[in-house]
């Protein structure tokens, strides 16, 4: 039946079934190293969308190559960082990624790489939010959060209007909060041991950087132990006005050092 049909083709259609089939065969066989820009583009966003992450990246790489100095290289590039940072290479993802904000500082994907910057360091730092183990994310260090807040702060101090703004002003406030808390548990620990002097000063920093945050309410009471402990009664009583004033309702006089019912950051 097949061949019936063929057969009964005008010369002009199987002349053009024979170019299309040709065709089809050379592509199948022809090597990465062949294809054009736009075939590598088309391709890696295809392996992206399975999942492939990997496959996508090496083909985004293989792009920045071939079409260097163009739009779509850059493109490539900051494709392929976000490539990197799904297959769970986050340090080449932010290696990728600081090369391109140095080499495109006038680019148009500028606000992107700096909140895809903030967002890899973001999920580093904070990535057991949704661990079974609920380790108290103030517990860790710190500095990957530290190195977030500042790509988010720059994307929105340059660029307030960008779509990503908004998404960066919440994750920053999320940050302040964390790294108030873990300025909290320091000192909490160093109050536990009976440096009390190390203790205030961590508190203090609570109060003076972060002093909008959840924390700032337990940051005053350490302050106020501390100095009781050190036998320091006006700065104890500078401290516990503060707190008074800050916190009314306050009921950590009573509950104590680190008696919180429940981490503000724990959401379930």
């Amino acid at each position: 039946m097949i061949q019936m049909s063929v057969r009964r083709l005008p010369p002009i259609a199987l002349a053009m079934a024979a170019v299309l089939l040709a065709g089809c065969g050379s592509t199948q066989r022809e090597p990465e190293s062949k294809w054009s820009a736009e075939r590598l583009y088309a391709e890696a966003k295809e392996e992206a969308s399975l999942g492939n992450f990997e496959r996508a990246g090496k083909l985004y790489e293989r792009l920045e190559g071939r079409a260097s100095g163009t739009a779509l290289a850059q493109q490539a590039q900051i494709e392929r960082a976000y490539m990197l940072y799904k297959s769970g290479d986050k340090a080449q993802a932010l290696s990728t990624l600081e090369r391109f904000i140095k080499l495109h500082p006038t680019s148009a994907a500028f606000d992107y790489a700096l909140y895809l910057q903030g967002l890899v360091n973001f999920n580093d730092n904070l990535g057991l939010l949704g661990s079974l183990s609920r380790q108290d994310l103030s517990e860790r260090d710190q500095q990957a959060a530290r190195d977030s807040y500042q790509s988010f702060k720059q994307l929105v101090d340059q660029f307030p209007q960008s779509l990503y703004a908004d998404d960066a002003r919440v994750r920053m406030n999320y940050i302040v909060n964390a790294l108030a808390a873990y300025e909290v548990h320091v000192a909490r620990y160093y109050y536990r041991r009976g440096a009390y002097i190390a203790a205030a000063n961590r508190a203090q920093v609570v109060v003076s950087e972060f002093q909008h945050s959840p924390s700032a309410e337990e940051a005053l009471y350490l302050m106020v132990q501390s100095y009781d402990k050190l036998g320091l009664i006006e700065l104890r009583d500078d401290a516990d006005r503060v707190l008074r004033k800050s916190f009314p309702a306050t009921s950590i006089h009573a509950d104590g050092v680190g008696s919180a019912k429940k981490p503000w950051w724990q959401l379930w």
